[in-house]
């Protein structure tokens, strides 16, 4: 009789969990995110003239024209234009400081920032740990502030004000350094230019 007992009782915790944590629980989640924050939960997909998403503000995208500031680069393929498909990875290299390969590819980026006479700090040149990093240092940004603003025909003042206005400062204040949001500050730059044209 008591191992019957304890058999149902077992049953029942287990079914108590199971619909305590894969039910209710992401239940409760789901409703607080769509109702109080439904950007956020939502991936903060930005939306572009047309109403069509063309990024998220949370995840690095590749920039390579001269009129964008350029992400920090990645070891795992960002999705391109719009008819490319997320690849739902993310992750580092995981090749050690010796690997000769990781050596080349760091010194392959630096030379290339040397080309353009930037100085290769180590946020556009080193991949973040999740290979998605949004931001780069406000450093790196103001290295590339001449580039960009040369190639759109802007001052730089204008864009440096953007540039202070897309840093992210530390997680509650206290944990990592200020970020700079390539993909907000870009898509800030497009609107400016849009803004502009027709009072030129």
């Amino acid at each position: 009789m008591a191992i019957i007992r304890e058999t149902i009782r077992a049953i029942f915790i287990t079914l108590m969990l199971w619909l305590l944590t894969a039910i209710i629980y992401p239940l409760i989640i789901l409703v607080v995110g769509q109702v109080f924050f439904p950007y956020q939960a939502n991936g903060s997909i930005k939306l572009g003239q047309n109403d069509e998403p063309i990024g998220s503000a949370l995840i690095g995208q590749v920039f390579t024209s001269e009129r964008y500031f350029h992400s920090r680069p990645s070891t795992v393929r960002y999705s391109q234009g719009k008819k490319a498909k997320p690849t739902g990875i993310s992750g580092a290299s995981n090749l050690a400081a010796s690997n000769p390969e990781l050596l080349k590819r760091i010194l392959e980026e630096a030379d290339k920032l040397r080309e353009e006479n930037l100085q290769p700090i180590a946020d556009i040149i080193y991949t973040s740990g999740s290979g998605l990093d949004p931001h780069i240092s406000f450093k790196a940004a103001r290295q590339q502030l001449t580039r960009v603003a040369g190639a759109r025909g802007v001052k730089e003042d204008e864009i440096l004000r953007l540039i202070n206005q897309y840093t992210d400062g530390r997680f509650l204040g206290i944990f990592g350094e200020p970020g700079v949001n390539v993909f907000r500050l870009n898509y800030a730059l497009d609107l400016q230019d849009i803004n502009r044209q027709p009072n030129q």
